[in-house]
């Protein structure tokens, strides 16, 4: 890991004996870099292992630690990975001047090589998510010798092919009309985060995130986005994965993305939440973490659970109740508390929490 190891954090405690799905005693550090544009960029490091940079889109990285499944998926991550997460400019910590120029690939490929040179990091993988696939691409593609591998999720190489579906431009409308209407479906309806209080935080984080100015500029830019002619420039091995309907993301564009990359296999993974580490969250940690280290695409879940079991565990890890999960899943509660069960007796645990424990450590956990 060479010149990173100085800003790896000792604050990340997984799976504690006590059960807990994963912890963290104090937040990481808040550190700051400055963009050759002179734009501050809040960023954070933590973990151990090869680092793997979370790319932002309308992010707001100290009040995700507060959501309990994005907290237990960080912690995750970090047993094997070093996990950089960073605002982009306008949004979170990072600098949010009104007059922050153009938003566009240029603008983000500024704020992520000023993050990577100020922590040190000469090579890194790198997660894309929704917004900044775009950027992760373009990075790829003109500095390969400072990423390792790709890890792709809800975005398009021309952006404006994930923005396209209908609930979609819904959902943008509501930006410069309604802010604190456009943080709430997007974190509920969109997003599908309708467990409270998790929903409720998803929400705060989204409207904490950055301003309706801001915002719209940034969805605005993101329509002109084009990497496509990139593609076939991009060596790294690269994972596309897709869990989103077609009121989201139709399939087509992720496997449109993965056939032209150079080096790419798509997953597409099961359940109908458009996120990642929410629903069967050990599954997409392994997934992730076992790329990024050595390669690796293992898309195992726990061992003997029936696909509806397997359903169900994810959603309790992602902190749903048994209500919660029957209404997402259409089932009566009777009926989760019959799947539990199940659960509970094939992964020889004791209840919910020792259940949670067990999916986030993953086999041989």
């Amino acid at each position: 890991m060479g010149q990173t190891s100085k800003y790896i954090y000792k604050h990340v405690m997984i799976g504690p004996a006590s059960g807990h799905t994963g912890d963290v005693d104090e937040l990481p550090d808040l550190r700051f870099a400055r963009a050759e544009d002179g734009v501050t960029l809040g960023y954070q490091v933590f973990g151990r292992g090869p680092v793997l940079v979370w790319m932002p889109s309308l992010s707001n990285i100290v009040a995700q630690w507060r959501i309990p499944a994005v907290r237990a998926a960080y912690a995750a991550l970090a047993r094997d990975l070093t996990v950089v997460l960073y605002d982009g400019r306008g949004t979170g910590s990072s600098d949010r001047r009104i007059d922050l120029g153009d938003l566009g690939v240029e603008a983000h490929l500024r704020d992520l090589r000023a993050v990577l040179d100020h922590a040190g990091i000469r090579r890194a993988s790198l997660l894309g998510y929704y917004h900044s696939v775009a950027t992760a691409i373009a990075f790829a593609a003109r500095e390969p010798g400072r990423v390792d591998r790709l890890v792709l999720f809800g975005g398009a190489p021309r952006l404006r092919d994930a923005m396209s579906p209908a609930q979609t431009q819904a959902l943008l409308s509501l930006v410069d009309q309604d802010w604190g209407l456009f943080a709430d479906a997007a974190a509920t309806a969109w997003l599908g985060w309708d467990a409270a209080p998790s929903g409720r935080w998803v929400a705060e984080s989204f409207r904490g995130a950055t301003t309706a100015p801001v915002a719209k500029a940034w969805f605005d830019a993101a329509r002109a986005i084009d990497v496509t002619a990139e593609l076939g420039q991009v060596r790294a091995p690269t994972l596309v994965l897709h869990r989103q309907g077609a009121e989201q993301i139709p399939v087509e564009v992720g496997r449109r993305l993965a056939a032209r990359l150079p080096d790419a296999r798509l997953v597409e993974l099961p359940g109908s939440t458009p996120t990642l580490f929410v629903e069967d969250a050990a599954s997409d940690v392994r997934l992730v973490s076992g790329f990024v280290t050595d390669g690796r695409v293992t898309r195992s879940t726990a061992r003997g659970l029936t696909a509806r079991e397997r359903e169900v565990l994810g959603l309790l890890t992602a902190g749903h109740s048994n209500a919660g999960i029957a209404a997402r899943l259409g089932i009566a509660v009777h009926t989760v508390e019959r799947h539990l069960a199940n659960v509970y007796r094939k992964l020889g645990v004791s209840g919910r929490t020792a259940a949670v424990a067990h999916a986030l450590r993953g086999p041989g956990g």
